[in-house]
C-alpha cells in the first residue's frame, strides 16, 4: 500500500514523460482503482499488455525520482519555508512547484 501511495505522489511530477496510453493505464489502475482485467477490457488489449505497461511506468517513475528528486526537493523547500512564510504564500509557492 505504501508503495502505491508513493508511486501516485511521484507520478504527478513525471506523468508528462509517458505516452497517453501509459498515463491512462496508470491512472485507471492507481487512481481509479480498476483491475488489470477491467483496464484490458476497456482498451481492448490483453491483461498482460496492461501489466507490462504498468511495470514500465512504475520502474521509470521510480528511476526519474531517484535521479531528479523533484518530490524530495519540493518537500525540502516546504520544510524550509513552513515557519518563515504565511500559509497563503506557501500555497502559492506550492502551486508554482
Amino acid at each position: 500500500m505504501k508503495k502505491n501511495i508513493y508511486l501516485n505522489e511521484i507520478y504527478v511530477y513525471y506523468k508528462d514523460l509517458f505516452t497517453s496510453k501509459q498515463q491512462m493505464y496508470f491512472e485507471d489502475y492507481y487512481l481509479n482503482d480498476l483491475s488489470l482485467s477491467e483496464i484490458a477490457e476497456n482498451y481492448n488489449i490483453s491483461r498482460n499488455a496492461v501489466h507490462n505497461q504498468l511495470k514500465i511506468v512504475e520502474e521509470k517513475v521510480l528511476e526519474y525520482e531517484k535521479i531528479l528528486g523533484l518530490k524530495k526537493k519540493k518537500e525540502d523547500i516546504n520544510a524550509l519555508l513552513k515557519d518563515r512564510v504565511d500559509s497563503d504564500t506557501l500555497e502559492k509557492i506550492n502551486d508554482i512547484l
